[in-house]
């Protein structure tokens, strides 16, 4: 059994219909809608049913998560959920994938009690996840001079995702305007570019450099002199409502920074209303003199970044099914394959255009 919790939101219906599609095996769906999660199981191939379970109520999540092989959780937001989720599936034996979480939640779960036997990924969408994985196709077998990651586009916020959004400072995150250079964090060496015109990108847009977290492992990982890591919108909409509120509230706590997530609601709708949905991934590598030919560049177009993720999240419960994932307490993009990812998502009809070339 695979119990799947969020299966009425954007992720978690695409989610539900990759695993169904995939044939991992019966589908157990939860969430505090019982209607919708049971009119999405009987829109489903194979064998699925609805059950309503609050993240909040610790008995029903123990009881929802008991008799699944695996667990997976596209609920949010991500700051509420963080392991709480991961360790009911723990304690009946059941592996664990969820859409967020990032180190907070790793390292929370980390810090426990963890069956030597099980297996939990966390940050299994669009970013963090394709953003840290895919670029590792244009380092395989040689280090880079330089990686340059571009992620974004024009896609509304839901309430949750705005405040998760709002929550992303401070060093657990990244550092905005840094870049990574000669194996260190090289602070305020990077300036916006403003009306830039990107392959992949339909109209000129701004592009905010943000070394994430999962940006400095993946140059550790991949030896990169240089990574340069952008977050790229359509407009200053959305860079003005997030630097407004982290201006008004110091304090970093979603209570203090929820007020301000209708501002980034709206940008994010103004955005799509001007130049529609879109959603592109461009990463380019410069290989270092003398290496090995290879790709330099991965272009992936989508329109639902949302829907993207849940591709994603079905990938990874695929593979920690399959066995390609080892036991412990990992983030997607530190353990999927990167190239038995691109060849799914090359073939799945939500992706637009991916290429590696």
């Amino acid at each position: 059994m695979i119990g799947l919790i969020g299966g009425t939101g954007a992720v978690g219906r695409t989610a539900a219909q990759r695993i169904a599609a995939y044939g991992l095996g019966p589908l157990r769906l939860g969430g505090r809608d019982l209607a919708g999660a049971a009119h999405l199981a009987g829109a489903l191939p194979g064998t699925a049913h609805a059950v309503r379970v609050d993240l909040n109520d610790p008995a029903e999540l123990a009881a929802f998560c008991d008799g699944c092989r695996i667990v997976v959780n596209c609920a949010g937001p991500t700051y509420q959920v963080l392991d709480t989720v991961a360790r009911a599936a723990f304690a009946v034996g059941a592996d664990y994938v969820d859409i967020g979480g990032e180190l907070a939640a790793k390292d929370a779960l980390t810090g426990r009690d963890v069956p030597g036997d099980r297996t939990a990924v966390f940050s299994a969408g669009v970013m963090p996840g394709l953003s840290g994985l895919l670029p590792r196709l244009l380092a395989k077998g040689r280090p880079l001079r330089r990686l340059d990651v571009y992620v974004g586009g024009a896609a509304v916020f839901t309430p949750l995702s705005a405040v998760d959004a709002l929550l992303t400072r401070g060093p657990r995150f990244g550092v905005p305007m840094t870049a990574w250079r000669d194996g260190q964090v090289a602070p305020n060496t990077l300036a916006p570019l403003h009306q830039v015109r990107l392959p992949g990108f339909p109209v000129p847009v701004h592009a905010w450099p943000y070394l994430t977290t999962e940006a400095q492992t993946l140059a550790v990982d991949t030896g990169a002199d240089e990574v340069r890591s952008y977050n790229v919108f359509v407009s200053n909409r959305l860079p003005e409502a997030l630097a407004e509120a982290w201006a008004e509230v110091p304090d970093t706590s979603p209570a203090a920074l929820a007020p301000h997530a209708d501002a980034v609601v709206r940008a994010s709708r103004q955005d799509n209303a001007d130049f529609g949905a879109f959603y592109v991934m461009l990463f380019t590598g410069r290989p270092r003199p003398g290496a090995p030919p290879g790709p330099t560049r991965v272009l992936l177009t989508a329109v639902d970044s949302y829907a993207l993720s849940g591709v994603v999240m079905a990938l990874a419960t695929r593979a920690v099914l399959a066995g390609s994932v080892p036991p412990g307490v990992h983030l997607a993009a530190e353990v999927l394959d990167p190239d038995a990812t691109a060849a799914a998502l090359h073939d799945d009809p939500l992706v637009q255009d991916l290429a590696v070339e």
